[in-house]
């Protein structure tokens, strides 16, 4: 009998769908498995790389520090002429701020004749000094007395702390002086903690509390009073990521947060912060840090900031530029007492001190921009002398404090000078497109206290004082002289020369003859008249008969480390040289015949403070201190008699002026080269397409190099002889010792036995003095 089949239970039916579906699940599990597998990889390996981004910069070096270049430190002295204005403008540079109170460092207010000033704490490398309260009275246009307020006792001398002129960058253009979190002020962590992150210590780099409580705040003041972001948050905005707003960014800031508070403690991302966070602009360098904003706005380090200055710097972080405290004062007034309201509903401060504060103006010193090139031809020379010795990465990012011998005053006036006779001097119509170039040295030590590359001070392109080698011209003439007064046995001071046409052999059977400015013969003339009226064929003669490569060879004594070529035109100046040789040639002759090294450095610093090199004076004798002695002389008579006398124009007969003018063909050139009894300069004027400037040395750089030591000179020349010298007196028409008081005598210096051996009583020349006197002429 067939069996009748089983009737379909509900049982298999739900047993046969969920076959089905579990066969469905399978499948899309096995789809989902390597998206979510390969999903996972890229995630953690997404989060692989940003952990090691954070951690490779975060514990690498964090910052590069650019070093800083500071102008050499001002002097202050009982007796010093300084005016009121000049110490006030001093301080303005310093970028001090009035205050009455004095209550931080960097602080001065006037009185009278009195200027009160608190001092800033600054490590000179060999030196620290503390900051302390000062009194300075001026009488008149001079320094009467210097007083410590503390003690009641007069100083000696006040070292000012240096001026910056300068930093060297690396690419990014930013700065920042670095503090440990325990030289924070508490004010300042309390402040930001009020604001920007109340919850910092407890949460774990993102505080959902914080957003929430920022959103409510936000919605009852009706604007923006409180962000949600942390201070974590916050740095790895600033240290790693960009300004871009997107959410990838917004992503990337999250991930990058936890990572850095699960590697690092709390205190290293809040020390972190402080040094990182931006707070403003500085011309086209960024401001970072608030040791930096302190200096920046202030004019005093963090660690003396009193409440209302730092409830300011705490607005500038949500917005640097929108509370700006100088271009935008009430907006930031009411941010800062918004700060000062935020720590005294913490607990931070009570209502009395946030309402003695919110009394107080913001107080910001007066914006004077720090360049990061003041000074470009300057700084330019302090560049190449610190690469003879550091790497590019060390003046870029080490943070080092590099303290030259620049003389600001000094500076400015070489500037002004240039700047006012290059447009008088362009009136004419023979003159225009002029440039110069100028370096300025101290006479007793080689410093150089100003230089000018160009005649604008603000370029940053060729700089001529130390690249535009050009033929010197008469500027050779005392190193030729010098030379022959070495042999006293041939030549002295009143040895008659021939000013007269001569013809020397050149190449190829040509003759090379020299010529006179004037186009004149001057016969037979003393030798200093030679040098003082510098007649050029007299000098040929003389460089002929004592030889070219003695002649060279004093100049490579006298420094010159360029090959000379030992041609006879070299004696008239065809040997081309820059400003900065001619200067250490000079500053040779200043020296009294003893060659000191031009330096543009004093000290080189670390960031603390701690003294890595200094460059002490060094000195050695170059050429004979008699011959020199002698030359110098002569070139006192340049100044009153010859080429140079336009100069007492401008200074007073007292000073004794020591000077040279230079001339090259067709005017090309116009140098002069100087000192009185503190500055040494060196000026040239010409053009850079080499064309002709309608100037001889005398009208063109004579004038600027007046013009300065008018304004910066204060000593006069005060030649001392050696004991090889003496002096005697002289018949200027015979060349004989005569008597004081008799016509026509001049006192002049000899070296011992070679002064003349006949003698000339008062009166007309005795029959057959003047032959005996040409018996001494040089055989050339």
């Amino acid at each position: 009998m067939a069996r009748r089949p089983r009737p379909r239970t509900r049982t298999s039916s739900t047993s046969n769908r969920r076959k089905k579906k579990q066969a469905g699940s399978s499948w899309l599990w096995k789809a989902l498995l390597p998206l979510l597998i390969g999903g996972g990889f890229l995630l953690s390996s997404y989060i692989g790389y940003l952990d090691y981004t954070v951690r490779e910069q975060f514990e690498g070096k964090r910052w590069s520090i650019p070093a800083r270049v500071y102008a050499s430190p001002v002097e202050l002295y009982a007796g010093l002429p300084y005016s009121l204005k000049n110490l006030e403008d001093l301080l303005l540079q310093l970028h001090y701020r009035q205050d009455n109170q004095l209550a931080g460092e960097g602080a001065y207010f006037i009185r009278g004749g009195q200027i009160n000033l608190k001092t800033r704490a600054f490590n000179f490398g060999d030196t620290l000094q503390e900051s302390r309260k000062i009194k300075i009275n001026i009488v008149g246009s001079a320094i009467a007395s210097i007083v410590d307020a503390a003690t009641g006792s007069d100083l000696a001398i006040l070292r000012m702390e240096p001026i910056q002129i300068g930093s060297f960058y690396p690419t990014r253009k930013e700065d920042r002086i670095l503090i440990k979190l325990e030289e924070a002020p508490q004010t300042l962590l309390q402040g930001l903690f009020s604001t920007e992150d109340r919850d910092f210590y407890s949460h774990f780099g993102l505080s959902p509390k914080g957003i929430a409580r920022a959103m409510w705040s936000n919605i009852k003041a009706g604007g923006m009073v409180q962000g949600g972001s942390t201070i974590t948050q916050q740095l790895v905005k600033n240290f790693f990521l960009t300004s871009e707003r997107s959410l990838k960014r917004k992503v990337n800031e999250a991930l990058m947060s936890l990572i850095l508070e699960y590697h690092y403690s709390k205190d290293e991302i809040l020390e972190a912060y402080l040094n990182e966070i931006f707070l403003g602009q500085d011309g086209s360098s960024a401001v970072h840090g608030f040791g930096l904003a302190s200096e920046f706005y202030f004019g005093q380090s963090l660690k003396t900031l009193n409440l209302p200055q730092v409830a300011t710097l705490v607005a500038l972080v949500r917005g640097p530029s929108y509370y700006d405290p100088r271009r935008n004062q009430e907006r930031a007034l009411e941010r800062r007492n918004l700060v000062l309201d935020s720590m005294v509903a913490e607990g931070y401060i009570t209502e009395q001190q946030a309402g003695d504060a919110k009394k107080q103006p913001l107080a910001v010193a007066a914006m004077t921009h720090r360049s990061a090139n003041r000074y470009p031809g300057f700084i330019d020379l302090v560049k190449r002398q610190l690469k003879q010795e550091y790497k590019e990465e060390d003046l870029t990012s080490e943070g080092l404090r590099i303290v030259t011998t620049l003389d600001t005053r000094v500076q400015d006036a070489l500037e002004q000078a240039i700047a006012s006779k290059l447009n008088k001097l362009e009136k004419s119509p023979k003159s225009n497109d002029l440039e110069s170039a100028a370096v300025v040295t101290r006479r007793d030590s080689g410093e150089i206290v100003a230089l000018a590359g160009g005649r604008n001070a603000d370029e940053t392109g060729f700089n001529r004082a130390l690249d535009a080698v050009r033929p010197i011209g008469s500027l050779i003439k005392p190193v030729v002289y010098l030379t022959a007064l070495e042999y006293p046995d041939r030549y002295t001071i009143v040895t008659p020369i021939s000013d007269t046409r001569l013809e020397i052999p050149a190449e190829k059977g040509k003759t090379w003859s020299p010529d006179n400015y004037d186009h004149r013969e001057h016969g037979v003339v003393p030798l200093h008249t030679a040098l003082t009226n510098s007649y050029n064929m007299a000098t040929v003669r003389v460089g002929m008969d004592i030889g070219l490569a003695r002649i060279a060879n004093n100049l490579k004594n006298m420094g010159v480390s360029r090959p000379v070529e030992l041609y006879p035109s070299m004696l008239l100046g065809a040997a081309p040289l820059s400003p900065l040789e001619v200067t250490q040639i000079y500053q040779t002759l200043a020296g009294d015949g003893f060659a000191t090294p031009l330096r543009s450095i004093r000290a080189v610093n670390a960031a603390d403070g701690k003294a890595l090199q200094s460059y002490p004076f060094t000195v050695r004798q170059a050429v004979d201190p008699a011959a020199t002695y002698i030359t110098n002389t002569i070139m006192q008579d340049v100044m009153r008699y010859g080429t140079g006398r336009s100069a007492y124009n401008y200074m007073p007969a007292e000073m004794n002026l020591v000077g040279k003018t230079g001339t090259t063909n067709e005017m090309r050139d116009s140098w002069f080269a100087g000192f009185s009894g503190d500055y040494l300069s060196v000026v040239w004027v010409g053009r850079d397409d080499n064309k002709t400037t309608g100037l001889t040395g005398g009208s063109g750089a004579l004038q600027i190099w007046a013009e300065l030591m008018r304004q910066v000179s204060k000593q006069p020349v005060q030649l001392v002889p050696p004991d090889n010298v003496g002096m005697k007196w002289i018949d200027s028409a015979t060349g004989w010792l005569t008597g004081e008081g008799c016509a026509g005598a001049r006192l002049l210096p000899f070296v011992e036995g070679s002064e003349p051996t006949e003698y000339s009583n008062c009166g007309p020349a005795e029959p057959g003095a003047v032959e005996t006197w040409l018996n001494h002429l040089n055989p050339f």
